[in-house]
Parts: C-alpha cells; structure tokens; sequence
C-alpha cells in the first residue's frame, strides 16, 4: 500500500495483471533451480523489510523469537496491529486519527503474551537479546511516525534502549532508503519502485551494522552470486494461494560456498516483487555490497500480485499489491508460526543451514 492511485488507473491495473495471473501457469515451462544448501549458521539470523515487509519481519522475528536475533524495520508497525482485520490495518496501524487510535502498548503486550501461553509464537522473553534498526521519513503519508513510535515502545518491553536505534529522517517518504541504486528516486519520493535516496544515507549498512555488530566495509563490487530459486517447495498447497511467487532470489557471496556464513532475510514492500518491477530490489536496495564482505547470506522470499481468483485455484485472494500478509489475506495463523508465509520462509531458511552436498 505505498501510494493512491486513480480509480481508473486501478481498475486498468487490475484486469491486465488478472489475465496475467492466468497466462502464467501456462507459460512456466520449466521451474527455476532448488534453494541450494549452504551450511549456514543460524546463531545470528536477522531479518529486516519494508512497508509490509517492514510489518512481516516484525511478524517473523516475533513468531520465531528463539531464532531471530535482530530485525531491521523500514516504514513498519507493532506485531499484531491489525488484529486480522483490513479495515485496521488501512486505519490505525497506517494512520492512526482519534476515531481510529492505534492500539496501546499495554494492549498490544497483552495479544502477543497470549498468543505465546497458547504456543503460537515463541516465548517473548527471547526478546530481550534482540537489537532491532528502526525507520522513519517525515514525508511518509502511508506510515505515520506515530506507527513507528508505538513499535519502538512495544520492543521497549524486552529490550534495553542501547538495543533499540531509531532512525527519523525528516525528508524522506515511504520507501527504502539506498545508496546502491543510481536510479533512485528523490528522497522524499513515494513513486515506484519505493527506492530512494536521501545524502549517503546507508539503510541497509546502517541497519547490518546495528543488528550483527562491526562489519567490514561494502564491496565496491559485489562478486557473489544472486540466484533465483524455486520457492513452491516451501509452501504448502500452491504458492499462489499464500500470496507467494514460483520464484525466489538469494545472493550468495563466493565465500559463503566454501565457509560458514550467516543469514539475513530480507522482505520487500508492496509493489515491489520481482513480478512488478523485476531484479531492481533484489539488486538495488543496498544489502548485496554488505554481504559479499562480511560472509552474510541474503534470502529475498517473493509475493506476487493476486485479483481474486488465479488457474487452477478454489481459493479467493486478493492482494494486488503483492504485499506480505500483515493483516490475514493468508489465514488466520498469518501472524504465527503456523502462518503459510511465515512457515515457507522459515523451510528456506532451514534448506540454507543445510550441510552442502558432497
């Protein structure tokens, strides 16, 4: 959900991307090459996202707070906020007015302590040696700082605030904030593809930095590979009906074939899935620089854009956008471990940790 668009154009948007969604079983012939196991470690995994990537990374780091060490958020909002509800979502976890106020701390506490005593998330005392790198812009018009602020006081109930950074840039609108892309649009920019560029503002070093502690400097040429790989053997039922795309990217630094390295799971915002604007996040959001010189794996999981109906499906399911699910568009468990996206991305971690094969 990073910008309004006319009516018109919507509608026009939507009728071409739904006889797309038809065209497409057709025309995979053949599928991309498995996730490879690499023998990473998961003593360090963080995760990080965008928007709705932003919201899922919460959602992951909160769900499996027993493997999660670290979270960069980008634009997002507390766990939980939207309580399964797209009426709440598009409200008070986006922009919160008197008539629709964000939930409390104390509320927002109380839902995640109950999904933990139900053993649907990890105990939330796992929390407490986590390091979390928030984001702001002072132009955001999709995410208010009053979002942002609420997350960082729902993550005040675990952690120290040594732990917590907050970035608040007042420039900067609704987008990933990157100095990787020389195409970037202006800082205070919420057009596609939602990558911005604000001075030598580093979001995804920053972030790293924060999250796994000293890192050696960016590659100025990154030498790794980025792979794309078949994500349907990750997700139960077709991938299509969680939301998610055939396909997936993971960047692999030459290293990281012959060493052990660590994982860092990256999720894109809305609009922004390889469906709608190809390898540009995947390439251009500024983590792959990173990861070539500090042994850091990169999983970029995919959604795919769904108006309602897709070949082949008894199952309805509308996101347009290909946002992550934040708000139930996959289930009820969406929030959870059991969630169809959070349980796929947690298999292709798992197949990363995997011993190499001889």
């Amino acid at each position: 959900m990073m910008t309004t668009i006319t009516a018109t154009t919507t509608a026009r948007r939507c009728l071409s991307a739904a006889i797309l969604s038809l065209l497409l079983p057709i025309a995979s012939v053949s599928a991309a090459p498995p996730l490879p196991a690499l023998g990473a470690e998961l003593h360090q995994l963080t995760v990080s996202g965008v928007s709705s990537g932003a919201y899922m990374a919460v959602q992951f780091q909160v769900a499996h707070s027993k493997l999660v060490r670290g979270a960069g958020v980008v634009a997002g909002g507390p766990y939980y906020c939207a309580e399964g509800s797209t009426r709440l979502a598009l409200s008070r976890c986006m922009s919160p007015t008197s008539w629709a106020p964000l939930p409390s701390v104390a509320e927002l506490r109380a839902n995640a302590e109950a999904l933990s005593a139900a053993g649907r998330i990890d105990p939330l005392d796992n929390l407490r040696d986590d390091r979390v790198w928030l984001f702001s812009g002072g132009r955001d018009t999709i995410v208010a700082t009053a979002v942002m602020d609420r997350l960082a006081a729902f993550y005040g109930q675990w952690m120290t605030p040594e732990a917590i950074r907050f970035v608040k840039l007042p420039d900067a609108g609704h987008a990933m904030i990157s100095v990787a892309d020389p195409g970037a649009n202006a800082c205070s920019s919420e057009e596609s593809p939602f990558i911005n560029r604000c001075g030598d503002l580093d979001a995804a070093g920053e972030m790293l930095s924060h999250l796994l502690g000293p890192l050696q400097p960016a590659a100025a040429t990154p030498h790794g590979e980025l792979l794309s790989f078949d994500q349907k053997p990750f997700v139960e039922g077709r991938a299509v009906d969680a939301g998610m795309a055939d396909e997936a990217y993971v960047y692999v630094p030459q290293t990281c074939r012959r060493a052990v390295c660590r994982v860092h799971v990256v999720f894109h915002g809305c609009r922004q899935s390889a469906a709608q604007i190809g390898r540009l996040f995947v390439e251009s959001a500024g983590y792959n620089a990173w990861a070539d010189s500090n042994r850091l794996i990169v999983l970029y999981p995919q959604t795919v854009p769904r108006y309602g109906a897709a070949m082949g499906s008894w199952t309805w399911l509308n996101n347009p956008f290909a946002c992550w699910d934040w708000w139930g568009y996959s289930g009820n468990d969406y929030h959870t471990r059991e969630g169809p996206q959070i349980k796929a991305v947690y298999r292709m971690i798992e197949r990363l940790t995997a011993a190499r094969q001889p």
